[in-house]
């Protein structure tokens, strides 16, 4: 999982294979294009899902809403592994503004379910694994409870402090729960989250910069293919970032 709060805003054209890459913003505004011919600008609640499958190419720019202001971007991508019978699938983009999004209280405690299936509900975002991706936010002195159950499960704080079994845990941790266990979580003031999780993959995977695949041969060759210009281009971009 990765932080836009710190990344350079033109975010030029790169690869990535067997994954899907889900943003989500806090603040601010990206315009996002591909090698599949999409063209989205997401704002703060949005989803963008990238299935990168195959192979896709992708960049993330400062939109022209935005030229020629001072802005903050703040927000969220995590990477999803896709399933072994998905890793050479078409790639696809699908952008789900945040009006599309499941949205409920539970204890004072305001949640949007960004993907997957969660508490009775299902986001719209095409998933091809059992997952989960919601927003929690829990006012200052409040609380939550819930019963972590067999799949894997972590909780991110993006902003505030969570007390958690006794102990603190302050923004930009990472809690990652046991399976079956009760969970009871009390902020110590207004605090942002992500409660992300699922069941695991069926199989290890290999990573390598933007690259993930149950094959090591499969990555050399996206590392052949983007080096030697061969990968995918960007419809009205130019330049792209090198391999490391």
């Amino acid at each position: 999982m990765g932080s836009f709060a710190r990344r350079n805003e033109r975010c030029g054209p790169h690869p990535h294979i067997g994954l899907a890459t889900v943003t989500y913003l806090f603040e601010g505004s990206i315009l996002h294009r591909d090698s599949v011919g999409s063209v989205q600008e997401i704002h703060p609640g949005d989803v963008n899902w990238m299935n990168a499958g195959k192979g896709i190419v992708h960049s993330e720019r400062r939109p022209p809403s935005l030229a020629n202001r001072a802005y903050r971007i703040h927000g969220l991508q995590a990477w999803v592994g896709l399933p072994l019978s998905q890793e050479l699938s078409e790639p696809f983009f699908h952008h789900h503004p945040r009006r599309d999004l499941p949205h409920f209280t539970i204890d004072g405690v305001e949640i949007s379910l960004l993907a997957g299936s969660a508490l009775g509900v299902t986001a719209p975002a095409q998933t091809f694994s059992d997952l989960f991706y919601m927003d929690l936010r829990i006012p200052r002195g409040g609380s939550w409870t819930f019963v972590q159950d067999h799949r894997e499960c972590a909780l991110y704080i993006v902003e505030g402090t969570l007390r958690i079994h006794g102990q603190n845990f302050v923004s930009h941790s990472l809690v990652v729960f046991e399976p079956g266990k009760e969970v009871k979580m009390d902020a110590q003031d207004g605090v942002i989250a992500v409660l992300l999780g699922g069941a695991p993959l069926d199989g290890p995977r290999h990573m390598w910069w933007n690259f993930v695949s149950s094959s090591r041969d499969r990555i050399e060759e996206a590392k052949r293919s983007w080096a030697s210009g061969t990968f995918g281009e960007i419809e009205g971009e130019t330049g792209s970032i090198p391999l490391p």
